[in-house]
């Protein structure tokens, strides 16, 4: 049940945002959310027989997949 008298405010811009996204620990409003996602300039690869590495530069990604034929 939503309490109507709680209003969590974004860590950015201090608007209000839905009490559900707070709940799941989320602490930006949509908007702001979406700017720091935009941000990130990496992905993470699970490499064979390790762990999970991440990857910031494009030609090293392509070079991890030994089936590419181009």
């Amino acid at each position: 049940m939503i309490d109507e008298t709680f209003e969590p405010h974004c860590k950015l811009c201090g608007d209000s945002y839905d009490e559900r996204r707070f709940r799941l620990g989320i602490v930006l409003c949509m908007e702001c959310g979406d700017e720091v996602a935009k941000g990130r300039k990496f992905t993470v690869v699970p490499m064979n027989k390790s762990n999970y590495q991440p990857i910031t530069d494009l030609t090293i990604l392509r070079q991890l997949n030994p089936k590419r034929t181009t």
